[in-house]
């Protein structure tokens, strides 16, 4: 891939693309139910009913159903445990977060000709937060097998020796910067003490039984901003469209320990080490958005809605560290620090997320309530790190490919009105992105929530649930033991709204 000089607070740093993983796809496809305390309390199960800022994310059409102008906000406080268990040994975590969930307007222009069937236009913009990255997981157990001189190893493996010792670390590759951090902390060793040497071995004492941890701390966002327009005619056909700004800053800090016990030997082997990350990744992309929904009676409603893939633009910024201790059969120790106080700033590359297609229905009891369903598909094995004829896209793309596949998501909504006074509930299940169903597994939400209208003004406030398993490697690439996390989301939404 191409190289770049940036200069940096720390640093020049010279070196080619980042080492993306099928996980870096998945983040930025996937969004999270977000919106306003309505949508959330029935599961977002709005593609056909419309008439709610929220409904525009699904739907575009959405936005035609409002019959008067609309502006509204929501703040939601999510709060997300972690529980892990690693080899036997059970950990929690958990983080607690306040965001600005959700803010936007809907205006309506209406054509009093009654010879006019399109009788009206409606603009809305809204923004939503549609993923909160904060997180916090921290695992630990002690592995009976594997060491992460595996991921050292399987870097270092087919590396000259002289590229690695007699390179500046700054114009070192990704996968050269990994091996010369296991062969500067003494990790590992070459075979052969030559520059043409290309094999190396562990410093690792065998025997199994090491003790490791992992802390993974996460932050920031995706957010889009949407600028929609929609139209009806004579109140039974709503089209619509939305143009979707999207804007990521995301920031991973991870840090690896491991010890063991093993015999001590005359030479120096490793006694402990910490593997400290540190990944800031950020950009924009763009995707459109269109919608129908057609009253097919006075009662049921049917919608149908494409998003388009999101073209993201993305920037990477990688700094690591490696700390470890050494020691011998003689009672020497030694502390090893590799630490090049280097921040690699990557040059630009293109994600393509995949398209997602939601088909509706929604039965409205007139004044009363209504009930709703949405049926979303989404392949998430067609997301494409480009260009794609890059040399370091070609796998992780074929990888993606293998590993992800069609995902479906289904939403049901409930909604009954006792006067100013509305009741809501919902339900929503999202399929695991993965083949193996595994890597992440299959999502079960529920939901509930109320509302009370007191006229130009209405205030909802919704509860939600999500529950949801994974097991993902601790690394990507040779040593890929990870945790069973067990992970529960509360959130609780609150908006409140004006018609003007």
């Amino acid at each position: 891939m191409k190289k770049i000089l940036f200069l940096f607070i720390t640093g020049l740093t010279v070196s080619a693309s980042y080492s993306q993983e099928v996980s870096d796809a998945l983040r930025y496809s996937q969004d999270n139910l977000t919106g306003t305390a309505r949508f959330r309390a029935m599961s977002g199960a709005f593609g056909a009913v419309g008439g709610d800022l929220s409904a525009l994310s699904v739907n575009p059409a959405g936005s035609a159903i409002f019959n008067t102008n609309q502006v509204g906000v929501s703040f939601s406080n999510q709060n997300v445990k972690n529980n892990s268990n690693y080899f036997g040994t059970a950990t929690s975590d958990k983080e607690n977060s306040f965001i600005l969930n959700q803010a936007g307007g809907v205006f309506v222009f209406k054509d009093r000709n009654p010879n006019n069937g399109w009788n009206k236009i409606a603009i809305g913009a809204t923004y939503e937060n549609t993923n909160n990255f904060k997180n916090s997981v921290f695992s630990a157990g002690t592995n009976p097998t594997n060491s992460i001189d595996g991921y050292f190893l399987a870097y270092a493996n087919g590396i000259p020796l002289g590229d690695i010792s007699k390179i500046a670390f700054e114009d070192l590759t990704y996968r050269e910067q990994q091996a010369f951090f296991g062969y500067d902390g003494f990790v590992i060793n070459p075979v052969a003490n030559n520059d043409n040497n290309t094999q190396y071995t562990s410093n690792v004492p065998a025997g199994g039984n090491y003790y490791q941890e992992n802390e993974i701390y996460t932050s920031g966002y995706n957010s889009k901003a949407s600028f929609n327009i929609s139209t009806s005619y004579k109140d039974r056909i709503f089209i619509g469209a939305n143009l979707n700004v999207h804007v990521t800053d995301y920031r991973r800090t991870s840090s690896f320990y491991e010890s063991n016990n093993n015999p001590l030997v005359p030479n120096e082997t490793i006694s402990n080490l910490r593997f400290n990350n540190e990944l800031y990744t950020y950009g924009n992309g763009f995707s459109f958005q269109l919608g129908a929904i057609g009253k097919v009676t006075k009662s049921l409603r049917l919608g149908l809605a494409y998003e388009s893939n999101t073209w993201y633009e993305l920037y990477d910024e990688v700094t690591q560290s490696l700390f470890t201790t050494t020691e011998t059969s003689a009672g020497d120790s030694f502390d090893n620090r590799v630490n090049p106080n280097v921040v690699n700033v990557y040059e630009s590359y293109t994600l393509q997320t995949p398209d997602k297609w939601t088909l509706s229905a929604a039965y409205v009891f007139g004044k009363s309530g209504l009930i709703s369903i949405d049926y979303s598909t989404k392949n998430y094995g067609n997301s494409k790190f480009k260009p794609t004829n890059d040399a370091g896209f070609r796998g992780v793309n074929s990888d993606i490919s293998n590993d992800l596949k069609r995902n479906d998501e289904l939403r049901i909504g409930a909604e009954y009105k006792i006067n100013q006074l509305s009741l809501r509930g919902g339900y929503r299940f999202e399929g695991s992105p993965y083949e193996n169903r595994r890597t992440i597994g299959d999502l079960n939400s529920f939901s509930g929530g109320l509302g009370y209208n007191f006229g130009g003004t209405k205030l909802d406030l919704a509860y939600s649930y999500a529950h949801r398993k994974s097991n993902q490697g601790f690394f990507g690439t040779g040593f890929t033991d990870g945790a069973n996390i067990n992970s529960k989301l509360n959130n609780v939404t609150l908006t409140l709204l004006f018609e003007l």
